[in-house]
């Protein structure tokens, strides 16, 4: 009988568990330290538990991390991992550098059911969910590669943000990413701030208050396109949940708390999605709904065997023009990890 992962097991569940053996509640907390703040691969480590515990935990369960399949380092530093889960399934996940700190992103779902017309990973049928465990474990990968569990001598943090940004629709994937952001975020262990982890969905609107609400997490949005009539072209999500449903979603959001801002994410599509009638479009949208908002301005990544073609430095740079003229910030995304294809809708479990 193979035995199950502990990662990924909330808090809940641990004080059930050891409940369950007749143990003391307060080895939860000690547990849960081992594991998601010292990184612990082995339950020999954890020496302020009793031999019995120990040898308890290590017959039902086990630390193991997915096996590295292959890893890729990009000529701007960004690093790409190609992991294995038990089953055999493989995701993608990528760390992405800067001077000083850095964001990790961590897929949901092996493949994609959403099946937008530019994204590599929506061309790989979806297969199955990731579990918590499973989301969780991609981070806990990328601090073992990069040391980044706790030293005596270095407290140094590269990796300081999550982005759940790569295979998968996270809302797909509910109940898993909630659980999966709450042991993150957990102060007691990987502590990375809510406030530095940020959700993206291609808009399945119901979803998108109740799991922010659920997490604290901040929220992308995968827009794309200024009406239905192109956004519908794009992404089929948009012919079940279109653009003015997600845009009152995202509004009654913000209506809860008047810090946040939401990212719209846009690809910059050469005569589909670029004109200045479509970033005029768009400040109609955003200001006849009161949203506060940046526009992340994507150049897009091909890959092989995609129609699309990116949009000219020119036509990129009057349209973040418009938009900033109007009150939205609308950087425009430096492309990283082009040559190794982890930049933005590159990712694909290709070697499997």
């Amino acid at each position: 009988m193979q035995k199950q992962s502990i990662i990924g097991l909330d808090k809940q569940e641990l004080t059930e568990l050891l409940t369950s053996w007749g143990q003391k509640t307060f080895h939860v907390k000690q547990i849960w330290q081992w594991i998601y703040f010292r990184g612990a691969k082995s339950f020999d480590e954890m020496t302020n538990l009793s031999k019995d515990l120990r040898q308890k935990l290590q017959e039902n369960f086990t630390l193991s991390r997915p096996k590295i399949v292959a890893e890729q380092i990009s000529k701007d530093k960004t690093h790409k991992w190609l992991l294995e889960f038990d089953d055999g399934e493989r995701i993608e996940m990528v760390y992405i550098p800067e001077s000083d700190r850095g964001a990790v992103c961590i897929s949901t779902q092996v493949g994609c059911a959403m099946g937008c017309k530019f994204c590599h990973t929506g061309s790989q049928k979806l297969t199955r969910n990731l579990t918590a465990g499973e989301i969780v474990l991609q981070f806990m990968v990328a601090r073992d590669t990069y040391g980044e569990w706790p030293s005596p001598t270095d407290e140094t943090r590269y990796l300081s943000n999550i982005v759940v940004m790569g295979m998968g629709e996270p809302l797909q994937n509910e109940e898993n990413v909630i659980k999966a952001l709450n042991i993150l975020s957990d102060g007691d262990g990987i502590a990375v701030s809510r406030r530095r982890i940020t959700m993206s969905t291609c808009g399945i609107a119901p979803k998108i208050c109740d799991v922010l609400e659920k997490t604290g997490v901040r929220l992308a949005v995968s827009l794309h396109a200024s009406n239905d009539e192109i956004r519908n072209t794009l992404m089929p999500i948009n012919k079940v949940y279109n653009i003015e449903q997600i845009l009152k979603e995202a509004q009654k959001y913000q209506q809860k708390d008047g810090s946040r801002y939401i990212t719209f994410e846009y690809l910059m599509l050469d005569g589909i999605n670029d004109s200045t009638e479509n970033a005029k479009e768009l400040i109609e949208l955003l200001k006849k709904h009161k949203i506060r908002a940046t526009f992340n301005l994507i150049p897009f990544n091909p890959w092989p065997g995609c129609d699309f073609k990116p949009s000219t430095p020119q036509k990129v740079k009057a349209f973040a023009d418009l938009l900033n003229k109007a009150g939205f910030a609308a950087p425009v995304r430096v492309a990283r990890g082009q040559d190794i294809l982890a930049a933005c809708g590159q990712l694909k479990s290709a070697q499997k």
